[in-house]
């Protein structure tokens, strides 16, 4: 079952979600992708637990292919972490549930020193 948590974006919506003052991490993604589909879980869990302090979002990079090129997304899945519109880290590939949380926390810590 899907999140209602997740927002899904396209060309219409992206620079505004983006460009919010909570963090967003971007699922690049598509629907042929198995690992983009082993995934989707654990994006749906850490939208639950990070509700109200970072946004997941997904992007499928079929129907967007122009946002996809224009932030170098040459392999799928990849996650760009988003704050105030800018790119704070980005990474690739089917990652454990853990390596997401270390990888929001390192970014939470570093904006927090910055």
């Amino acid at each position: 079952m899907a999140s209602d948590k997740i927002v899904t974006l396209d060309e219409s919506n992206f620079q505004q979600i983006i460009d919010g003052d909570k963090p967003v991490l971007v699922d690049f993604w598509a629907p042929w992708c198995g690992p983009c589909r082993m995934v989707a879980p654990v994006l749906e869990e850490l939208a639950e637990e990070l509700d109200g302090e970072v946004l997941i979002a997904k992007l499928n990079v079929d129907d967007n292919q122009d946002l996809a090129y224009k932030f170098q997304v040459s392999s799928i899945p990849t996650f760009i972490l988003f704050h105030r519109g800018e790119v704070k880290d980005r990474m690739m590939g089917a990652m454990p549930k853990a390596a997401f949380q270390q990888f929001i926390e390192r970014n939470q810590a570093a904006a927090k020193t910055a």
